[in-house]
Parts: C-alpha cells; structure tokens; sequence
C-alpha cells in the first residue's frame, strides 16, 4: 500500500512539472482529425471533457486523486474512439445542385439541391452552399436528417446585388457520429456558372402589358402620333382597348374571333447608348449604383425600340472605350446588349467624353438618337457634356440622360432648425440652381434633357424616346 501511495505521488508530481505535455498529449490528435480528416469534437465531447478536466486540475491540491482522473480519462477516451468510428466517410453522400444560369440583379433566382445517402444508417446534416458574398440566400443554410439510403431536396433562394459572372464550386455538408461527440465537414464538387445581368423581369412585364394594352401600369403613356402609321405589323386578338375601326372583318369571320390589326411606323430609327463608367456612376441610389440604374434603363429602352423595328447599340466608355455593340435591329440584338454590360462595373477614373463622342463620331456615320447617359458634379464635367453633345446637333439628335443625387434635393427641401441645417439648405439650393441652369442651357442649344432620379429612369426615359417617334424628331 505503500508502494502504491509512493507511485501515485510520483505520477502526480510528474504531472505537476511537465503540465504541457499533457496538454500536447491530448490536443495533437485533435489537430491531426481537423487538419486530415475535417473531424472536429462537437460540443457534448467538449462539455463531457470538463469533468476530467476539473479532476486533472485537482491534482494541483490532492494527488491522490489521480486513479479516478485516469479511469475518468480512459472511459471518455475509450468512448470518443468508439463514435469517431461512427464518422461517415466521403463516399457516403453525393450532392447535385439545379439552377438556371441567367439571373437578375436584386431578383430572386431559385436553387435546388439533391442530397442523398448511400450509407446503411441515418445522418444529422448541415448543409450549406458555396455562395459568393454578394449573394444573400434565404434560407442560408439547411439542418436535415437524411435516412438511410434516402434523398433530400431542398430549395432556397437568393438575390445578388452584384452584376457579373459567379462560379459555384462545392457543396458542404457538416454531419454528426452516431452518439453526437464528433462533427466532420464534408466537401463535393458542384459546379454550377451563374451570370447575373441587370433586371430582366422588367422587360418580361412590358411584353405581357403591351400585348393587353395596359401599359400605363408602367408609367408609360400612350403618345399622339403625328400623322398616320399605315404600315402593316401583324394581328392579334381584339381587346376592350383597342380601336373598334381597327377590326379585320375578314379574319374575325374566318376565326370566328375578333381580330384587330396592328400597324408601325414605316420608318426604321437608330438608337446609340453612350453609358458613362466612370467615377461619377459609383453613387448609390436604392442599393444599386448608379451605372446599375442606367442599364436597367438602356435594357428597357433597347427593348422597347427593337420591338418597334428601330436599331440600337451601346458604347460603354470611361477612362477609355470598354465595349461597343454596333446598332442593329431584330431581337437578338438584345442578347448582345446584355452580354456587353452585364459584366461591366464603374471605375473610379475620369471620365473621358472627348474620347467617347470621337469613337461614335467615326463609327456612326448615320443619324442617330444619342442618349448620353451620365451624372453632373462640377462645372468641369457639364462643361464637357454641354460642348459634345451641343456639338452632335444637326448630324444626330442628343439626348442627355442626366440623374439626380437625392443627397442635394433633400438637403434643399429638409426644414432647417438651425444655422448648420440653414447652410447645408442654402449650398444645397446653389447647386440645384446651377444644375437647372446647365439644363437650360443644353435645351437653348438644341439638345434634348432629361433630369430624373436613378430609381425612376426607365419610364421618363422610355416616354421620351415614344414622343420623338411620334414626332418624328429623327
């Protein structure tokens, strides 16, 4: 018995001077499982482990105590090799995701994902796909129990404030030991290429609207032409909109259905997007940018005009020339606008307009509907704007597309209490005064203007181009 307490305090003193290497003793297999196999302990190991761990501790004051510590020690041992045995392997799940490949800035797109277990016994999963950062996913993240020999589906969508093309690399799954005590994550490849372009969904609606004749749901109004469009487009169905004298009598009677025709303009127009990508389109408006904003806008008005058989082409331009797209006409000109901007972000350069009118002027020869769309923040920049596209009158018509910071017209309209308010209000309105004066100015030199907020660019912009062709500007 002697022996016996002699050895025990031995052990309990070699304990005492080398504490580290217990510690090394017990943390390197850990740091083996995480680095090799991505085995961690979950939490009922690491609150299992405080017992042990308060013994351990109490040898410091009673070493007799270390047989008990050491049986404690041996069981949660003897038991934590047990459950890892439990861990499943990587050929125990395959993963599938389905998605589309087009989705729309700030839309939500749906994805699927197909898990399903191979292995002879049930799982508690995590499950949690590879989404870039600028990809906010409801629900983020899934916790399933997936039987044995069975398949999961789950659905989650998100929304991407950011345009671009986004590659989808793995799926990872974080599943548990039969008794809870170990998690390991689980890594598979699924490659999936999502290419997020501006806000289609928009283009989808004015094509539903403008087949029933309501699209003032839109904002846009219908226009007064001047004059008579007589050139045959195609028939359709009659709707309660639609103009009674209108009405082929022939095929309604051959149909049995009333039918109505539909004319166009006989004149084929161009329309030229000159979109600024420069420093001054980095503003925020509504959580996109104001580069954002104008593409929604051009996609709009490229839609609108390719439907009304006009040709349109864009010029993405800043420091330098980035894309060209030459006007064209027929539907498929819509899919290279899309291509030729979805991918194209502001820089925080200097614009150069001398440049960009240089290029257009050398590759449009024929008159055009020149919309310039862009942001005005100093007189420099205004005074280039006003000398191009005064400069454009007469070989092409000019549209300045010019948008509104609500940082400066809330400043101005804000009620002011005191005298730092009062002055933010009067440099606010200085500005705002020059600003009008600039549009003014562009008016008296033949070129046409439009000053809007970036949020609601689309319809003013589409109204616009609606009057010029019923006007016959071009």
């Amino acid at each position: 018995m002697f022996d016996y307490l002699e050895n025990v305090g031995q052990g309990a003193r070699w304990l005492q001077a080398l504490p580290w290497l217990v510690l090394l003793l017990f943390v390197t297999p850990l740091v083996v499982l995480a680095w090799w196999k991505k085995v961690y302990p979950h939490m009922p190991l690491v609150l299992a482990m405080v017992v042990p761990s308060v013994l351990s501790l109490s040898l410091l004051i009673w070493s007799e105590l270390i047989l008990v510590a050491a049986v404690f020690d041996l069981v949660l041992l003897l038991i934590a090799l047990a459950d890892i045995w439990t861990v499943p392997s990587q050929s125990a799940f395959s993963v599938e995701r389905s998605t589309m490949r087009i989705a729309s800035l700030g839309m939500p797109h749906s994805v699927t994902l197909l898990i399903s277990n191979h292995s002879p016994r049930q799982f508690h999963l995590d499950v949690r796909d590879d989404l870039p950062q600028e990809f906010s996913a409801v629900p983020s993240d899934f916790t399933i129990q997936l039987a044995a020999g069975s398949r999961a589906t789950l659905h989650y969508e998100f929304r991407s404030r950011r345009r671009g093309a986004f590659h989808l690399a793995f799926v990872y799954l974080r599943a548990r030991s039969a008794l809870g005590l170990w998690r390991r994550i689980l890594t598979y490849r699924a490659e999936s290429e999502i290419h997020v372009y501006p806000d289609m969904k928009q283009l989808s609606e004015y094509a539903v609207l403008a087949r029933t004749n309501r699209l003032s749901l839109m904002g846009l109004r219908r226009t007064r032409r001047v004059g008579q469009d007589n050139e045959f487009e195609r028939l359709r169905d009659y709707t309660l909109d639609d103009n009674y004298k209108h009405i082929d009598w022939r095929t309604t009677a051959r149909r049995n259905k009333l039918t109505v025709k539909d004319f166009q303009t006989n004149q084929s127009q161009r329309i030229i997007f000159l979109l600024d990508c420069g420093r001054m389109m980095t503003n925020q408006a509504s959580g996109l940018s104001l580069l954002d904003h104008s593409l929604n806008a051009m996609l709009m008005l490229g839609f609108v005009a390719l439907r009304q058989g006009d040709s349109v082409g864009v010029v993405c331009f800043s420091d330098q020339i980035h894309t060209y797209v030459p006007p064209r006409g027929g539907m498929a000109q819509m899919n290279r606008l899309l291509h030729a901007a979805f991918d194209r972000f502001p820089r925080l350069v200097e614009s150069r307009y001398d440049e960009a009118f240089l290029y257009l002027t050398s590759h449009c020869k024929k008159r055009s509907l020149v919309v310039l769309i862009t942001n005005l923040i100093d007189e420099v920049n205004s005074h280039q704007i006003q000398l191009y596209l005064h400069n454009l009158v007469g070989r092409h018509l000019p549209l300045g597309v010019l948008l509104r910071d609500h940082a400066l017209f809330d400043a101005a309209d804000k009620p002011y209490t005191n005298d730092t308010q009062l002055f933010r209000a009067a440099a606010a309105a200085d500005i705002l005064t020059w600003r009008h004066q600039v549009l003014i100015d562009l008016e008296h030199k033949g070129v046409l203007s439009l000053d809007v907020f970036p949020e609601n660019m689309t319809a003013p912009l589409v109204n616009r181009y609606l009057d010029i062709k019923a006007r016959h500007l071009l």
